[in-house]
Parts: C-alpha cells; structure tokens; sequence
C-alpha cells in the first residue's frame, strides 16, 4: 500500500517546489516576520518602562493626572481624550476587518467605504497625537526646582499641616491655575515679581497684577496641599534661584522627579506614532489603488488583506501602551 501511495505522487510534486505549504503567499508570510519582529521591539521597550518604573526611588507620576486636558475646554478629565483616541483606532481597525472582508467578495465599493473610513480614523488619531504631546511639552500647572535640604510647610484643607522634605524631592508641583498664571507672567523676565502680605500672595509684571490667597501644590505628583503666605514666598524664591520648569522635555519635565518618565513616553508614545503615521499613508495608497480599480483588475484584493495585518497589529500594540504607560 505504502509503495503504491509513493507511486501515485510524482518527484516533481513531492521536491518541485513553487507552492506554499501553509498556503500563504510570499507577501503575506514576510509581513508576519516584519510584525512579529516588530513585535518584540515594542516589548523590549515596555519591559524597559516597566523596569525603571519599579526600580525608582521616587514616586512615579500618575497617568490620570498629566493626562486630563480636552482640546478648547477649562477643567480636568482624566484620561478623557487619550481613551477617544484608543476608541477611534479601536473603531478604525473594525473598519479594516470589514474592507478586508469585501475584498474578499471583491466588492470594489464597500472596499472603497471601509478604507476610506479606515484612513480617516487614522488621520484623527495622529493629529490627537501630535496635540497630547503639544500639551505634555507645553505642561500644565508647572514645577518649582528647589534645592534639596529645604523644608516647606504648607496647610492642608482639613487644616492639618503638611511638610515637604526636600531631603527627598528637589521639586514641587503647582496646580494648573497658578501654573499657568505664572507661565504668562514670567517668559524669563527679572521685572516679574512676588509679594506676599497678610496671608495673601500678589504677582506682578508685564503691567497686570494678581492676587492669590492660597495656591494647590503637589509633592511629587499624588499629595496635595493648599499653601499660602510666606510659604508661598519660600517656593517664589527657591524659583527665583533654582529654576521653573514647564512641560517636558529630553532634559528635565514638570511631571516627576524622574526624567526618565518623559524620555520613555517620547520614545515609545512616539514610536508607535510613527507606525500609525505610516499605515495611514500606507492606507491612503492602497484606498487611492481601490479607486483606479487596480486590484480589481488584478482579481483579487490580497494588497488590502496585507495592509489590514500590519493595521491590527499598530492597534493592538497601541491597547498595550495604552494600558502601561496611561492606565497603570
């Protein structure tokens, strides 16, 4: 039987070659390696993340608290518009599923919708982007740089006393009032200043004055504390000698004592940034190719299937950082 079987298949079939044997083309298997490569970059770098996060001295910044802005509105909503954005590329690669899946009854129309639906969900996600990292490099409520071995005491609400040991922290964090009050105050000009009588804290230049009785400040980032008076001279001078620091950047941010906190989230945040920014344009390619019926003419829509694996996979990674950097 086993001799017979042999027979019945001939070398050519068995050795010749020029067929899958996981029936996938050639196309579709090196987009897995790309991915699955690409896949254990991003892993390495959240291991990374994850690594200096547990190993810090300091308290790690709180995601819901850096992240709480919306675009052309006043208040705090934590984490409001990063989970619009998770949801829009969530969305988008519904979208991508559904295109794909018309491509496979090579339905030139509703391929032309799904994709046209897909590229637009990746533009919105890019631009909110590029605007959450406007934001964290602009700042919010500003951090005071002092020099370590001063004590500040401030008055909570409920009226108890908090002190802040700067034998451990070199920096106070200002809510997003006063901080914003300073920043369109200073722009590094000496004829900026500040008094403080009877409990009440006066800021002035550039020809406007305010008046402040009492301002929320953070240690770290999660310990409030409501400061007034002389206590509030005390952070006005040690800016006045050590530095104010507004937003993030490669050298110093506002949000933590840590600078690696900043560094990790251009890197990363930026880096799967830029794989969105391709698939998009990647799309709008392919979308343009659907249109000209190129792949229709072809007989088959195996491009758009392609283009759909690496869409997953930069949503997918994105669920990931989403969940370790913001959520965590």
């Amino acid at each position: 039987m086993a001799s017979e079987a042999s027979k019945a298949i001939s070398k050519e079939e068995l050795w010749g070659g020029g067929r899958s044997p996981f029936s996938v083309s050639y196309g579709k298997m090196m987009m897995w390696y790309f991915l699955v490569s690409d896949a254990l970059t991003f892993g390495g770098l959240l291991i990374a993340y994850g690594v200096a996060r547990h190993s810090s001295e300091f308290a790690w910044p709180i995601g819901e608290q850096v992240f709480q802005a919306l675009p052309g509105l006043e208040g705090h909503y934590p984490l409001a518009y990063v989970a619009l954005m998770t949801f829009i590329l969530i969305v988008s690669s519904v979208t991508m599923v559904l295109a794909v899946e018309a491509g496979h009854r090579n339905h030139k129309k509703d391929v032309v919708k799904w994709m046209g639906l897909t590229v637009i969900g990746g533009f919105f996600f890019v631009a909110s982007q590029a605007w959450e990292w406007s934001h964290f490099i602009h700042g919010g409520g500003g951090a005071f740089k002092i020099t370590q071995g001063m004590t500040v005491t401030g008055t909570l609400a409920d009226g108890n006393t908090m002190q802040f040991d700067l034998n451990t922290a070199d920096r106070v964090y200002m809510d997003h009032h006063f901080g914003t009050l300073l920043e369109e105050y200073l722009h590094g000009d000496p004829e900026v200043s500040m008094v403080e009588s009877n409990g009440t804290v006066t800021l002035s230049g550039h020809g406007h004055t305010a008046v402040l009785e009492e301002v929320m400040v953070n240690k770290y980032v999660e310990d409030a504390a409501t400061v007034s008076g002389s206590d509030m001279m005390k952070l006005w001078n040690a800016k006045a000698s050590n530095g104010f620091v507004f937003g993030a950047n490669m050298n110093e941010n506002e949000y933590g004592v840590q600078q690696q906190y900043a560094n990790f989230f251009f890197f990363i945040t930026g880096f799967h940034g830029f794989h969105v920014f391709s698939g998009v344009i990647i799309n709008l390619i392919v979308f343009i190719m659907v249109v000209r019926g190129v792949f229709e003419r072809r007989g088959h829509y195996e491009m758009v299937e392609k283009v759909g694996l690496y869409w997953h996979f930069v949503d997918l990674v994105w669920v990931f950082v989403f969940t370790f950097f913001y959520l965590v």
